[in-house]
């Protein structure tokens, strides 16, 4: 029987309780060290902009080094807990899941690569203007009548701003977007990636042959076509061995295998670990 106590997903109720909460900008001060011990996930969207510190942010079993100028990029569902040294200053900015829907369109491609590219470095004068326009709809939000339409505004430009200086620096981006047929295959196995584990599955949703896709990943992203599906299947079992209080058997079943030891097999293929020693070492 399982008896890890699972890590909490926090709501942003959690930080505001107030009725007006769907946009919600906190201030991150820090005096000395901040630390998060146990790893969480949030159930919305999270913009932290460090203006200057150092540290360790740990995103989905990534760690990323906290520096001066930077946006950090935490999306619904995403694990993490960070490090921060006592020279960090910065604040986050917190969006409910029905706010996040409705202006994740404010980057110019899908939110789903930038799970790729969790934290930017910004220029100087890029960083200041998002700045400027994340404390505008910050005094926006502390109105007695809060105007909606300028909010939805100031997010869409501040979102702008971070997906030009994304697509600017990382060259898989550019990639997705000249090669739409791979952005669609990765957007498809995030919706299927627990039932179909095939690349002819999502060949047929294509349209193309499983062996065309393999070329084109191979071509582009430098990997076969399965690496794409085996990495995300391989992360959520890595997120609920760590935040949810489900057995390795419950899991398993979840994410589509028939049975336990064939979970084992893939899990331990995939991180050179064990399902339960997985667990046990954070």
């Amino acid at each position: 029987m399982n008896t890890k106590t699972a890590f909490p997903t926090l709501g942003i109720d959690a930080f505001d309780s107030s009725a007006e909460a769907v946009y919600k900008l906190l201030r991150h001060e820090v005096d000395g060290k901040s630390r998060i011990e146990k790893p969480h996930k949030h159930d919305f969207f999270m913009l932290f902009v460090v203006a200057k510190g150092s540290g360790t942010h740990s995103i989905d079993f990534a760690d990323y080094a906290v520096g001066d100028h930077q946006v950090h990029l935490l999306f619904p569902g995403q694990v993490h807990r960070w490090e921060l040294e006592e020279n960090t200053s910065g604040f986050q900015l917190m969006v409910g899941r029905r706010a996040f829907e409705a202006s994740s369109n404010f980057l110019r491609l899908s939110f789903i690569l930038y799970r790729n590219h969790q934290v930017i470095d910004l220029p100087v004068a890029v960083f200041q203007a998002l700045c400027y326009e994340l404390e505008a709809l910050e005094r926006e939000l502390a109105a007695p009548a809060v105007d909606w339409d300028m909010v939805q505004l100031r997010s869409r430009v501040a979102l702008q701003l971070v997906s030009r200086e994304a697509e600017r620096i990382y060259e898989d981006i550019g990639t997705y977007r000249t090669n739409p047929i791979l952005f669609r295959y990765h957007a498809l196995i995030d919706i299927h990636f627990k039932a179909h584990k095939t690349v002819a599955f999502y060949a047929d949703q294509l349209n193309i042959s499983p062996n065309y896709l393999n070329i084109l990943c191979k071509r582009h992203l430098h990997v076969p076509a399965t690496f794409l599906i085996h990495n995300r299947v391989g992360l959520e079992a890595k997120r609920l061995l760590l935040v949810s209080a489900q057995s390795a058997k419950e899991i398993a079943f979840e994410l589509g295998f028939s049975d336990l030891p064939h979970f084992s097999n893939f899990f331990k293929a995939q991180t050179g670990l064990s399902p339960r020693a997985f667990r046990n070492s954070l």
